[in-house]
Parts: C-alpha cells; sequence; structure tokens
C-alpha cells in the first residue's frame, strides 16, 4: 500500500475550522486520504474534543471565532506531545509562521492547501521537507480561489467583495462570471 492509498488507516485526525464549507470539503478529502477524520469548529469544541478522544494529528485553522489557532498548538501538545500539527491559514505571513513552527506546528500552510499537501506534511519524518505537490494550483487557480473566499465571507455582496480586494466592481462581475480555472 502507498501513502496515497485510501484504504490504509493513517491515523486520527482532528480539523479544527470554524468554515463550515471548507471544514466539510476538507473531512472529505482527508477521509479519502485514509484518515479518521473528527470535526471542530472552535477552540472550545477543540478541547472538549481532546479530552474524549486522542488524535493523532491536527489540522488548525489560525483565525477561528473564539481566539486564535496559535493558542490551540501549545494546548494540545501539552495533552499530547506526539500529535503532529498544522496551522491553516487565510492571512499568511513570515511573523505568524514563525510563531506557529515555535509554538509546536510542524508546519503553516496558507489556504487554499492541497488535501495532498497537507496530508504529506502530517506523514513526513519531520526531518525532511515533504515532497512538493504533483499538481500544485496554478497562480490564476489560487486568485480565483480567494476572490471566491473573500466574495462568500462578504456574503456574495459584490460591491464589498470588490471594495475590500480594491477591484472595479465590474471586474468582479466578469471574474465572478467565468468558470474557475486550472
Amino acid at each position: 500500500m502507498t501513502d496515497t492509498d485510501p484504504i490504509a488507516n493513517k491515523g486520527s485526525l482532528l480539523i479544527v475550522e470554524d468554515d463550515r464549507i471548507f471544514r466539510g470539503q476538507l473531512m472529505r478529502a482527508m477521509i479519502r486520504r485514509g484518515f479518521d477524520v473528527i470535526e471542530a469548529a472552535s477552540i472550545a469544541d477543540a478541547k472538549a474534543t481532546i479530552d474524549e478522544q486522542s488524535p493523532d494529528y491536527a489540522v488548525v485553522d489560525m483565525r477561528l471565532g473564539d481566539g486564535n489557532g496559535l493558542d490551540l498548538v501549545p494546548w494540545l501538545h501539552e495533552r499530547l506531545p506526539q500529535m503532529r500539527i498544522i496551522i491553516l491559514t487565510g492571512y499568511g505571513n513570515i511573523a505568524s509562521a514563525v510563531a506557529a513552527v515555535k509554538s509546536g506546528a510542524v508546519d503553516y500552510l496558507a489556504k487554499p492547501a492541497e488535501p495532498d499537501e497537507i496530508a504529506a506534511t502530517l506523514l513526513s519524518s519531520g526531518q525532511e521537507a515533504p515532497p512538493p505537490p504533483e499538481n500544485p494550483m496554478s497562480v490564476d487557480r489560487v486568485r480565483w480561489e480567494h476572490i471566491q473566499r473573500v466574495y462568500e465571507l462578504c456574503d456574495r455582496n459584490v460591491s464589498e467583495t470588490a471594495r475590500r480586494l480594491n477591484m472595479h466592481r465590474r471586474t468582479l462581475q466578469r471574474i465572478l462570471a467565468k468558470r474557475s480555472p486550472r
């Protein structure tokens, strides 16, 4: 069996993400990759879950409704020292990446991270960097995903999304009318 064999059980994975849609997509993708997935929508949910279960891995969103995911990492390591944790964020910067690794995360990935990249990072030995993804998203696809995320966060309000993206409203409307790039 290979690392991508969906039949091989790779262990239990806690996903802490407050975006219900993204959490569901990531859960399904990680189940297909052989993980037993446990979900939590907040820091409080994650702490309650850890009291009942002991997952092997965790993927934690940095910005959660009830706090910062970085604050959860040391708490998780205190209870489960062997747990491998990845921080995911849509607001990536170098300072946050350094803080994530210092707090005990094995890596810091910018959204939208590919499920294969997440799985490879979780399963890597930690001594070497995981291999680069076979089919990384194109720059156009990453841009499109970012625009779609902001659009959803603005409750599908085109004018507000355009303002936040510093983009002309008609330009945004043309982008939204097109199919996603590959």
